[in-house]
């Protein structure tokens, strides 16, 4: 067997464990990073890059009124006694440090989304103008030939074109407001640019897994790929290396110091999800990497490892595709759709935080009336208002979604009723129902539109961005199911990313960080990018934990 040592060995090459490694190597040590997939970035290079991260010093900048006793106040009201307090603490005390470490070791820059709303901006701490910052547009260049080992996003985007959040929000409204217009036409002319000069854009998580491995690059952090962990290695009761597959060869890799597992949750391990989520469930909703198979957690498992949340996700919405899941951001936020279940009648405020919604459609198919699947029903004056799932407005829906009975058209709501198979006359009091209350502006059953987060994916030019009546015909009815980003269960840890057993005492040897712990969120999810800051900021926090070990 061959072997090869490293000060530490880390598990995953998202933005946990690329945060880990290179913290690790900007404070001296050797690391190396090992990956089971044949390309790096995990499901951060399919998301949507976003970093919740407060205080940080892009933040401080651009929104010096917001401070971290705020953001304490608005985790300890959202989380409250789920989470250990200690952790909230360490996530808001080194999430600006592992920014600025970030955009001092490698080339990413990073902006802040003003606008895009904290996910319960009313909570006290909360903020309407957000704390979410994303990577600006980066050079793929800058990659070299790594550039093709780089996870492909799973929406892929038209050759040439970089879309980043703050855009995605306005071009959904290219028929309605001229911004939309003119964030298209900006978006266009970067295309041209790009093609002109022979230089890839990237974007979203795509932007922030590059960036980050152009810093290990500039840091010398070797990253295998195609290496996937076969177990922990243990001596003595703690954990010193990892047993890595590459080839046809069997690697031990020794860690002197530590390993940092942030190889992603388990949404792509059907039997797993089976055994721990609700039903219905398994692996076809979810957009996460492929190689998010739960390796980490079980080796975990094997030496005692405790494990937190594991009937949980990063939820949303989302619409079986027959190439893959959408999911949906904006889609259920604009005015003129409402989300029905099997007995026709709305269940949720349709704009609530993608995570809530999934729990409702849940908590409502326990019941004995289906929710799983839901429908997403809307009129034309919808369609031709605003973007759906990449189809510009006005556009039909393709022939192959009406063929796999994703998509149903009729010209009556009683047709269309029909076609879903709900009540035709519940269907109708529904929608009467919400026509009302969005000729007034306020949604009584549901208050949609009173949040800024419901607000954010709205339309400007109505009294309620959020509301407008179905009237037009033809209808529409999507198929909408419970979705994920990736499972949010896994290793449960200390605020020093140590893995815990089930009494309390530490693994010894062993981190964890990302989707391979339990979210430091509990079961809600705080803005956009409360996913990746707090992967990021932990594997920062599990790489400082092993540096103070080295140093003494």
């Amino acid at each position: 067997m061959t072997e090869a040592t490293f000060d530490v060995v880390v598990v995953g090459s998202g933005a946990a464990g690329m945060t880990a490694a290179l913290t690790a190597a900007d404070r001296g040590l050797s690391v190396l990073v090992v990956e089971k997939d044949r390309y790096f970035g995990g499901s951060t290079a399919r998301s949507g890059g976003a970093v919740w991260a407060p205080h940080n010093e892009v933040l401080r900048r651009a929104n010096p009124e917001d401070g971290p006793e705020k953001a304490a106040t608005y985790l300890r009201h959202l989380i409250g006694d789920e989470i250990a307090a200690d952790r909230r603490e360490a996530l808001l005390s080194h999430g600006p440090d592992m920014v600025s470490l970030v955009l001092r070791r490698t080339p990413l820059k990073l902006k802040w989304i003003p606008g895009y709303s904290d996910y319960y901006p009313e909570t006290p701490g909360g903020v309407p103008q957000g704390r979410t910052l994303e990577p600006k547009p980066f050079n793929g260049k800058l990659l070299g030939d790594e550039l093709a080992n780089l996870q492909p996003p799973y929406l892929p985007a038209p050759a040439g074109i970089t879309v980043t959040a703050a855009e995605y929000k306005w071009m959904n409204l290219i028929a309605r407001h001229p911004r939309g217009m003119f964030t298209s036409a900006k978006v266009g002319l970067r295309r041209v640019v790009s093609l002109a000069t022979k230089r890839p854009l990237l974007a979203l998580g795509q932007a922030l897994a590059a960036g980050l491995r152009a810093g290990l690059l500039r840091a010398g952090v070797p990253v295998w790929l195609n290496s996937p962990l076969t177990e922990l290695h243990v001596e003595e009761g703690a954990v010193t290396g990892v047993r890595v597959q590459r080839g046809d060869e069997e690697v031990l890799v020794r860690a002197r110091y530590g390993v940092i597992m942030a190889a992603g949750g388990f949404e792509k391990n059907e039997r797993m999800r089976k055994q721990f989520q609700r039903e219905p469930i398994g692996t076809d909703w979810t957009v996460g990497a492929e190689s998010n198979t739960g390796d980490g957690i079980e080796a975990g498992q094997r030496l005692g490892a405790d494990v937190d949340l594991m009937d949980d996700a990063w939820w949303g919405p989302s619409i079986p595709l027959p190439r893959g899941p959408y999911f949906c951001l904006s889609e259920r936020n604009l005015p003129g759709c409402i989300l029905v279940n099997a007995a026709g009648q709305r269940y949720v405020n349709e704009a609530t935080p993608y995570v809530d919604a999934v729990h409702a459609m849940y908590r409502g198919h326990e019941t004995g009336v289906a929710h799983i699947p839901s429908w997403l029903v809307a009129d034309q004056r919808y369609r031709n208002n605003y973007t759906f799932a990449g189809l510009p407005p006005r556009q039909r829906f393709p022939g192959r979604w009406y063929k796999a009975g994703i998509v149903h058209t009729a010209p009556t709501l009683d047709e269309l009723a029909a076609k879903i198979e709900v009540p035709a006359d519940q269907l109708r009091a529904t929608v009467r129902r919400f026509n009302g209350f969005a000729e007034k502006g306020t949604d009584e059953d549901f208050r949609r539109g009173e949040s800024a987060y419901d607000r954010y994916y709205g339309d400007p030019r109505l009294p309620n961005p959020s509301l407008a009546p179905l009237e037009v015909a033809p209808f529409h009815a999507i198929k909408i199911v419970p979705g994920d980003l990736g499972t949010k269960g896994g290793l449960r840890t200390d605020a020093r990313a140590r893995v815990l057993r089930e009494d309390g005492s530490t693994v010894p040897g062993l981190y964890a960080a990302g989707n391979a712990s339990a979210a430091v969120m509990g079961s809600t999810y705080a803005g956009a990018g409360a996913t990746i800051g707090p992967a990021m900021t932990f594997g920062y926090v599990a790489a400082l934990d092993l540096v103070a070990k080295a140093e003494n």
